[in-house]
């Protein structure tokens, strides 16, 4: 298997790649995973029934009942309505965050690219190690450390 995030071949088993630290369980699913994404949507189409009613039913007593001018009564709809479109929106955006956390990396069987770096692979299936950084260093070194004194 591979990482999804950095391609590195994985053993089995693992919960973090050794390269780049990703999680790579998944997490334990819930018995219901649709319940919440219902209540979100059961509470975005009864907030908008609710406010179409509170601003038809407001606008209707206020005409009818206690004889206000239409245009008192248009400004009364139209903070109902910026009132109930904030909320729905606020209830929107809360279940688009939960919809973006419900999504995990998962494990890939495939590589997404080929790593020119690890070409021969060991009898277990795990990648052979990169020489050191600083051997090139430490050779020159040498060379110096072996040179007569000026």
């Amino acid at each position: 298997m591979y990482c999804s995030a950095c391609g590195t071949q994985i053993a089995p088993g693992l919960s973090y790649c050794n390269r780049c630290g990703m999680g790579l369980k998944e997490p334990a699913k819930p018995k219901s995973g649709a319940g919440p994404i219902i209540a979100f949507l059961m509470a975005i189409t009864l907030i908008g029934l609710m406010g179409l009613g509170i601003m038809l039913g407001g606008a209707l007593t206020l005409a009818t009942e206690a004889h206000v001018r239409d245009d008192i009564i248009g400004v009364f709809m139209m903070f109902t309505f910026l009132i109930v479109l904030i909320t729905e929106i606020m209830v929107v955006r809360q279940l688009s965050r939960f919809m973006g956390n419900a999504k995990t990396p998962k494990v890939v069987e495939q590589p997404p690219h080929v790593n020119e770096f690890r070409t021969t692979q060991t009898p277990r299936g795990l990648p052979e190690n990169l020489p050191s950084v600083t051997e090139n260093t430490t050779r020159t070194l040498e060379y110096s450390r072996n040179e007569p004194l000026r």
